[in-house]
């Protein structure tokens, strides 16, 4: 089976969010099934060049009624052959997403993944697209099967990671971007403007998306963006696969970017691991006080409007807490002033600081906090597990998947999660956690609950194998 996997961005090339790790993870699991995958991006001016191998094709390109030499580079280095599209007046900018030519952008992707398969005589049984600017080549190839016959049985999926992100532009550009069919112009409308990411959900030959709660919280108007009826009324289409970890790179007996290894059997590297992670945030080396962690954008939906109110009741506990990422000013001052009220308590890096620090945060931590308004699937939760660090999470999507309640009389359950959207119920699962954390024998057991977990990409690959299989009558 030949599975051509397009994406705008992929570990380890270039990453904005959990979908980059999908799609590097993916295709490489897909391979050890002994399915031929191959991956499609740009090359954007971010991607470490050390990654590139020495081979370099130019393939022509059909696009705004000129045919072009694209040149095309390759690298073995995500695991899977990848294929990275050099055009520099698309790609070539200081960040990956956010231009007001994005549509023209990936159309231009999508456009030149399509023309680089047909020129390496590569003919896919599966075209594999990711969110919204997965939709050009989805659509694409459903108009290129009316009349070509190389794609004539290639099949398409089309994956969803949040469907928050449309892609919206103008719909006076579709022409000249060569969606001028009536068809395939309509599929693009949406409340009078083209969404991309719509035109993908009717023009696939099936729908995923990354776990299965999210798979019915969207065709609900609260999570679905406006799109809920076109989701229910392809809910025949539509899959929920929860998606997994890749455990060369996340393992805490092989991780080459912490302080001392450790396992289920022998947690002890695990306060080796916490100190060094109390070090590099200049906290007082107090082994003894919890450290609760957040790794995310730092926006609304991640949970911060529920923090940021709880900023002194968290302290309270007695615990450490620190925080990573980036985002709006509104939550970047917070964490500032937060940290300049408590410097001895409260740990803040603003910024992406690049994989090491994610993967020292997860094994020197106590707890992992996911409070998200909704969250598609979510991967620290899966990260932190592996990691012996319990997870408190919000039960929406991927998270309700993944994470169990730990039940103490039952000795089950991996992390705590709570429902409702309100300041209140965080604290109180906050609390609970710790309650449990002062009792040895307990927090053990929930850790190792958590690290016995299977969330690994192949059995998440079978998944996919089928669903492949399902959609080409096989």
């Amino acid at each position: 089976m030949r599975i051509a996997f397009l994406s705008s961005e992929v570990v380890p090339f270039a990453k904005t969010g959990g979908l980059a790790d999908v799609a590097g993870a993916l295709p490489k699991a897909l391979r050890k099934h002994n399915a031929d995958a191959l991956v499609i991006l740009p090359l954007y001016q971010q991607v470490d060049r050390n990654l590139l191998s020495d081979t370099v094709i130019e393939v022509p390109i059909d696009w705004r009624g000129h045919t072009r030499l694209t040149r095309v580079f390759q690298s073995d280095a995500a695991g899977a052959p990848a294929y990275l599209i050099d055009a520099p007046q698309y790609f070539s900018r200081s960040a990956i997403y956010g231009f007001s030519d994005d549509h023209e952008r990936f159309a231009f992707l999508g456009r030149a993944a399509l023309s680089l398969v047909r020129h390496l005589d590569w003919q896919p049984d599966i075209v594999h697209t990711n969110d919204w600017p997965g939709g050009f080549p989805t659509i694409e190839l459903r108009a290129r099967r009316r009349f070509d016959p190389f794609f004539e049985k290639t099949r398409s999926i089309f994956s969803i990671h949040n469907l928050a992100y449309q892609g919206r532009f103008d719909p006076a550009d579709l022409w000249w971007m060569g969606f001028d069919d009536y068809r395939d112009k309509n599929d693009f409308l949406l409340e009078g403007t083209a969404s991309a990411l719509k035109a993908g959900l009717l023009s696939a030959d099936a729908l995923s998306t990354v776990s299965r709660r999210y798979a019915y919280e969207i065709q609900t108007p609260e999570q679905g963006n406006g799109l809920d009826w076109l989701l229910r009324q392809r809910r025949d289409r539509l899959l929920g696969i929860t998606n997994g970890v890749d455990y060369d790179l996340w393992n805490p007996e092989t991780d080459p970017y912490i302080a001392a290894p450790f396992s289920a059997a022998d947690l002890t590297g695990k306060q080796e691991c916490k100190l060094d992670l109390l070090r590099r945030f200049g906290l007082p080396e107090e082994l003894n006080r919890p450290i609760i962690a957040i790794i995310s954008r730092l926006v609304a939906q991640k949970g911060y409007d529920l923090i940021k109110p709880l900023a002194r009741g968290i302290l309270d506990t007695g615990c450490f807490f620190i925080a990573l990422g980036a985002g709006a000013k509104e939550y970047e001052d917070f964490l500032q002033s937060w940290h300049d009220a408590a410097p001895h308590r409260v740990g803040v890096y603003k910024g992406y600081a690049g994989e090491p620090l994610a993967h020292q945060i997860e094994a020197g931590a106590d707890m992992f906090l996911m409070p998200s308004q909704y969250e598609p699937c979510g991967l620290n939760q899966m990260y932190s597990m592996r990691y012996g660090t319990v997870p408190i999470v919000r039960a929406t999507g991927g998270l309700d998947d993944t994470v169990e309640n730990f039940d103490e009389r039952r000795g089950t359950g991996n992390g705590f999660k709570f429902r409702e959207y309100v300041p209140g119920a965080l604290l109180e699962k906050i609390r609970e956690a710790l309650y449990f954390y002062a009792r040895p024998e307990a927090w053990r057991a929930i850790q190792l609950n958590g690290m016995m977990m299977d969330n690994s990409w192949p059995t998440v690959a079978q998944k996919y194998i089928d669903l492949y299989l399902r959609v080409l009558g096989l």
